[in-house]
């Protein structure tokens, strides 16, 4: 069935229509995750680091819903809590499990002392990953070495990989498993571009996963 959150984007960004296999691809990755119970690490540099915490923030908590929690989450507030758990239970909401590495300033800025600035998100990958999980790699060139360098060490360890640039092809995109390339080449018109694909997926997500 056609997920109206695509259909929507797709309606008010015509340009987008090439990028929608590509789109639904990620949802599944995305989806996928979740369901296996693992996570999502998100990364980029300058304006892209900003989206990775945007994206972070719409998926840690309620975006278009609330999201509130299921009977078997309310029972265990209840039992371990009491009357207490009244105000938990009433503001607590289901997330998708997401680190934004940009955010992971200690560790990154040590190993890029210490040791090299241009693995600094690999060695975060390299810490956090596990079977099951994503790495949602943001790039407007596509060959941001760092976020590169990330996206090999996710090839290395063998979990799905999600590229988000613009439209040219890239070190990214002959290397991760799905990449959505905003179809501009200006650095500011890619990132036009990004915010609204990332709301879709993170709308579409949050539909299929908590409504």
């Amino acid at each position: 069935m056609e997920n109206r959150f695509i259909s929507d984007l797709i309606a008010r960004y015509p340009s987008l229509e090439k990028c929608k296999p590509d789109i639904l691809s990620a949802l599944e990755i995305l989806k996928s995750t979740y369901y296996n119970g693992a996570k999502i690490l998100v990364c980029g540099n300058g304006g892209s680091s900003a989206d990775s915490d945007h994206i972070a923030g719409e998926l840690l908590k309620g975006f278009l819903s609330k999201r509130p929690m299921t009977n078997d989450e309310k029972a265990l507030f209840e039992n371990a809590l009491g009357k207490d758990a009244e105000k938990y239970v009433a503001a607590l909401q289901r997330g998708v499990p997401v680190i934004s590495l940009p955010s992971q300033s200690a560790p990154l800025t040590a190993f890029a002392n210490d040791v090299e600035a241009q693995l600094m998100y690999a060695q975060l990958v390299f810490a956090y990953a596990r079977g099951g999980d994503a790495l949602l790699a943001i790039s407007t060139s596509g060959n941001s070495k760092n976020v590169v360098c990330a996206a090999e060490t996710a090839k290395a360890l063998g979990i799905k990989t999600i590229a988000l640039t613009g439209a040219k092809d890239s070190r990214l995109s002959s290397i991760c498993d799905v990449t959505i390339k905003a179809p501009e080449e200006e650095t500011f018109k890619i990132q036009e571009l990004h915010l609204p694909i990332y709301h879709c997926l993170c709308a579409a997500l949050e539909e299929e996963l908590f409504v």
